[in-house]
């Protein structure tokens, strides 16, 4: 599993799905056609055939994105060098299985990359004191078991086994000016959640999704480098818990709404202190300090026959980072999602998504002085203003035996 960039609020990735990408994921806990919607709502399996499903999507990112500023005041004077494009195209696979074992109970595992996250900006640009490269990994396995009670309701719930690995870099001021070598933290580990969901069809052609992901507990193991010496750290994280609430309304034979609202709890993150193994002191702090992050979107479907169906959809997302902490290794901000995909199915048991999405995110500052987190008096202050854009496809095969 490869993930890169991370253009979704925090570093978390959102694209697990070529079906729902199409809509701007509208609606992506409930159930239907891909049972990639157990991502977010497990209990959507409940649309999951008679025996074996299999999923695979694949999405690769596009993105764009250089800031330009200047750092000034500190002890290397003023400079202008810009960033250059920090970010990378990446390549997110996401798989699934589920197997209904009867009418009532429905097995299915999901392996995604839910975190992410890489940005290197030039070696010695204006701000390498502040960061340098930035490195975020996942792999989550998710078995699940989904039970309909009857024919309104159904429940689910799942584990979580995540690893994560991290590595951050930025410039040694203590070596000088010039080519000044990389401070680095580095870390990775193995954690435990859970994932939970519950579907109601109140009434025909209606259908309500409310899915849980829990956060995931991290003690990375690994080093820091600073200074020229190495030392062993252990560095407590704990991913950000999700709940969304999706809706599908059926309009006519042909014709369906959907809509998604969902809350990420990244205001979990707070400061986490990487602690020294040798002596049990604090080594450094990771400033976060994030905000809660909330994504709406709004979507829709068109069978235009039997075999072929058209989608849609915008998304606007408010990111846990703003102006007051945001920083130069993570420039987000809000954003605007506009997506259209279709799904053409082969036969009985082979069919095929594509999605497309282009997000707009809104004007973005970095304002790096007294008063932000990340101020280092030595490094000096940095203002800057950031350019970006993203664009995703993204493409499944689904199989049903």
């Amino acid at each position: 599993m490869v993930a890169g960039s991370a253009f979704a609020g925090g570093f978390a990735l959102r694209e697990q799905s070529s079906y729902f990408q199409g809509m701007s994921f509208a609606g992506y806990g409930t159930s239907g056609g891909s049972i990639s919607s157990m991502y977010w709502n497990p209990a959507s399996l409940i649309g999951a055939q008679q025996g074996l499903t299999i999923e695979a999507h694949n999405t690769g990112l596009f993105p764009s994105s250089d800031i330009n500023g200047t750092l000034s005041g500190g002890f290397l004077g003023t400079s202008s060098i810009g960033s250059g494009d920090i970010a990378s195209d990446a390549f997110i696979p996401a798989s699934y299985a589920a197997y209904r074992l009867n009418e009532k109970l429905i097995f299915g595992v999901g392996i995604n990359a839910p975190f992410g996250l890489s940005t290197k900006p030039e070696q010695n640009w204006a701000a390498q004191f502040y960061s340098r490269s930035s490195s975020v990994f996942s792999l989550n396995v998710n078995p699940t078991v989904a039970l309909q009670i009857n024919d309104m309701f159904a429940i689910a719930i799942g584990v979580q086994a995540q690893y994560l690995d991290v590595s951050l870099k930025s410039a040694d001021a203590t070596s000088g000016a010039g080519f000044p070598r990389s401070n680095q933290i580095t870390g990775d580990d193995i954690g435990f959640g859970v994932t939970a969901g519950l579907t109601v069809r109140p009434f025909e052609g209606t259908e309500i999704g409310l899915g849980y992901r829990s956060g995931v507990g991290h003690d990375l193991d690994g080093d820091l480098f600073a200074g020229g010496v190495t030392t062993a750290i252990g560095l407590g994280v704990v991913t950000p818990d999700m709940i969304n609430l999706s809706a599908k309304q059926k309009v006519t034979d042909k014709i369906r709404v959907l809509g998604t609202v969902e809350w990420t709890n990244w205001s979990r993150l707070k400061s986490p202190r990487a602690i020294n193994d040798a002596t049990g002191a604090e080594a450094t702090v990771l400033h976060f300090n994030y905000d809660d992050g909330w994504f709406f979107s709004l979507g829709g479907e068109y069978d235009f026959n039997e075999k072929l169906t058209f989608r849609g959809g915008v998304g606007y997302e408010i990111s846990p980072i703003d102006e007051k902490i945001r920083s130069t290794r993570l420039p987000d901000n809000n954003r605007w999602w506009l997506s259209a995909g279709a799904s053409y199915t082969f036969n009985e048991h082979l069919a095929f998504d594509v999605g497309y999405t282009h997000i707009i995110p809104e004007s973005t500052d970095i304002n790096i002085d007294s008063s932000h987190q990340d101020y280092n008096a030595a490094f000096g202050t940095y203002s800057g203003d950031v350019d970006s854009s993203v664009n995703i496809i993204s493409a499944a095969l689904r199989y049903k035996f």
